[in-house]
C-alpha cells in the first residue's frame, strides 16, 4: 500500500508540473483559445441570447421530428456552424481549480499504480508502455472522438498524453518493480 500511494503521490506531481507548464509557458494550447478582435461585441451578443451551457448551431429545437432534423442538416451543409460554451460571468478560483486538477490526477495514478503493481514482470519499459497506452485510451475515447465530430484542435492534448504518461510511466517504472526479484 505505501508504494502504491508513495509512486500515485509522485506521478500526481509530476501530471501536474506538466499540465502547469503545457497550459502556461510552453503554451501548447494555443489553438484552443485563439484571440479575436471581435470578441467584445460576440460577447454582447452571446449575453443577450444565452443562457449559462453548451450549444451547437445550427440545431433544432427539442421534440422536433427526425425529418425535420434531416431537413436542417441538408440546409446547413455548406454553412457557417459553431460550438459555445457560455458562462455569463466569469470566475475563477484558481486555489480551488489547482486543488481539484490534482485530486483527479492523484486518482488517476492510483488506478495506474493499481494496474501496474499486478504485473507478475513490471519493468521500467512495460511501466512506460503501459502509462502511455492508458493516456492514449483516454485521448481516442474521449479527446480525439469529440474532434471527429466537432472538428476541434486535439494536438495539445496529444502532446500533453504523451509528455504526461510518458514521465509518469518512466517514474512508475524505476520505483514501483521490485527490485530484489530482478
Amino acid at each position: 500500500m505505501k508504494k502504491l500511494l508513495i509512486g500515485a503521490l509522485v506521478a500526481a506531481i509530476l501530471l501536474q508540473i506538466w499540465q502547469t507548464v503545457s497550459w502556461t509557458f510552453a503554451n501548447v494550447h494555443a489553438a484552443e483559445v485563439q484571440y479575436t478582435a471581435e470578441q467584445d461585441k460576440i460577447l454582447a451578443v452571446l449575453s443577450e441570447s444565452l443562457k449559462d451551457g453548451e450549444y451547437f448551431l445550427p440545431t433544432v429545437p427539442p421534440g422536433t421530428s427526425a425529418e425535420d432534423q434531416q431537413k436542417l442538416m441538408e440546409q446547413a451543409v455548406g454553412k457557417p456552424w459553431a460550438t459555445i460554451n457560455y458562462h455569463s460571468a466569469y470566475e475563477i478560483n484558481m486555489g480551488a481549480n489547482m486543488l481539484r486538477g490534482f485530486v483527479v490526477n492523484f486518482v488517476s495514478a492510483i488506478f495506474l499504480c493499481w494496474i501496474l503493481l499486478k504485473f507478475s514482470d513490471l519493468n521500467f519499459s512495460n511501466a512506460i508502455m503501459s502509462s502511455l497506452f492508458v493516456g492514449l485510451i483516454g485521448y481516442f475515447t474521449i479527446v480525439y472522438m469529440h474532434h471527429i465530430w466537432f472538428e476541434e484542435s486535439t494536438i495539445g492534448y496529444l502532446i500533453d498524453v504523451i509528455v504526461s504518461w510518458g514521465l509518469v510511466g518512466a517514474w512508475l517504472g524505476f520505483y514501483l518493480p521490485d527490485k530484489k526479484a530482478a
